[in-house]
């Protein structure tokens, strides 16, 4: 039950707070970029080469591809394999809008599978009834930065490919396999949010598959090789030389920013667990042989709560979000496809429960109490407060 506990004056606990990561690298950045405007080398330049080397060696991949967005890379990969009208493709209701919309835009069939409650992942037994003879290619996303049951995947359809969405999960593994590194292709995104973020839009395709990422840095140059000589109908998606040169940077503090984001997440974890709040709500869960990035940190609020506790942290100002409060099989865009309310159960509850609380790894002690304590005297506890020394 709600306490009638006074809204905080306290400054606000953001949800995101990119400018305390840039900052102290800002000199770093800028001294890059400098160099890439003395040289002039704004599209396909070093810095874009350098960094896409850097990448599949990161990712422990042959070939890295940057291109324009997240979505650009979906968009690309299912171009490469010539997917298009009569095709389908398996992907998850329960997710970012672009992973569907790729599909779409290409002429062929999303497929919307239901997820794995524990990890809000694409369940592989779904993903069996699922598959027919026009599959032609599987987009499990690694979501909130933890990657989805891979080997699950490929028993339930063998032999089909399959395209990694890590947009959230760049760093994260499998088994001590990294993510982008598991499919025939993966596909990651640098939004200024992602724990590597640009300062802008950009994405990057991953593969060991030589004629694939040959193919693919045709495809987003409009399929020009040599220019203006076009083998193919590409698209206009390039990583530009100065999100290349910021994102360059930004790598070499990767893994320890995903460590100040586990430190989060396992105090989260303590706190909820010692105040008995792990009763009311659904914690994250990590599913074994997993290593998350912890792009979010996403509790279950059940009993039509989830709102009622967003709006009760809101006038506290600690920020908060929902992803995401409508599953893609309902979106109104995808009525074409004939999607019914209650056909994928676990994705509908999870759009009603979840909601996702601040883990950024430049989070102060003092702002993770602020969010620990509301939520705490939200859910009635007695005695609310942090014990420091965890």
């Amino acid at each position: 039950m709600t306490t009638a506990a006074q809204p905080s004056v306290a400054s606000p606990v953001p949800m995101l707070d990119i400018n305390r990561q840039n900052g102290p690298l800002l000199a770093e950045m800028e001294r890059a970029i400098a160099e890439i405007g003395r040289s002039g080398a704004f599209l396909h330049g070093p810095a874009c080469k350098s960094f896409e080397e850097a990448i599949a060696k990161y990712c422990h991949v042959e070939h890295a591809i940057g291109c324009a967005s997240g979505s650009d890379a979906l968009l690309l990969s299912l171009m490469a394999l010539d997917i298009g009208a009569g095709d389908e493709v398996i992907v998850p209701s329960f997710t970012f809008f672009a992973t569907a919309s790729a599909v779409w835009r290409l002429g062929a069939k999303p497929v919307f599978a239901d997820l794995i409650p524990e990890t809000f992942n694409i369940d592989p037994a779904d993903v069996a009834r699922k598959v027919t003879t026009r599959t032609k290619a599987i987009i499990p996303v690694h979501l909130f930065g933890q990657c989805a049951d891979m080997e699950g995947i490929r028993a339930a359809a063998p032999g089909i490919p399959i395209i990694e969405d890590a947009a959230q999960a760049i760093g994260a593994e499998y088994r001590g396999e990294k993510a982008g590194s598991m499919g025939l292709l993966g596909c990651v995104s640098f939004y200024p949010t992602k724990n590597l973020g640009g300062w802008g839009d950009g994405g990057l395709i991953t593969t060991s598959d030589a004629t694939l990422a040959a193919k693919l840095r045709v495809l987003r140059d409009h399929g020009q090789n040599p220019r203006y000589h076009h083998s193919l109908v590409g698209v206009c998606s390039r990583l530009d030389s100065i999100q290349a040169a910021v994102l360059h940077v930004k790598l070499a503090h990767l893994d320890d920013w995903a460590a100040g984001r586990e430190q989060n997440a396992r105090r989260y974890a303590a706190q909820f667990a010692r105040l008995g709040i792990d009763r009311q709500l659904g914690l994250p869960q990590v599913a074994e042989g997993c290593a998350t990035v912890w792009n979010q940190f996403t509790i279950r609020v059940p009993g039509g709560r989830r709102d009622a506790l967003q709006q009760y942290l809101n006038e506290r100002k600690i920020g908060s979000a929902i992803y995401y409060p409508i599953p893609l099989h309902l979106q109104k865009c995808f009525e074409p496809l004939g999607c019914q309310r209650g056909s994928l159960p676990e994705s509908e509850r999870a759009a009603e429960e979840v909601l996702s609380l601040p883990i950024f790894p430049e989070m102060t002690r003092e702002e993770q109490d602020r969010v620990i304590g509301a939520i705490a005297e939200f859910c009635g506890v007695a005695g609310g407060s942090v014990k420091r020394a965890a």
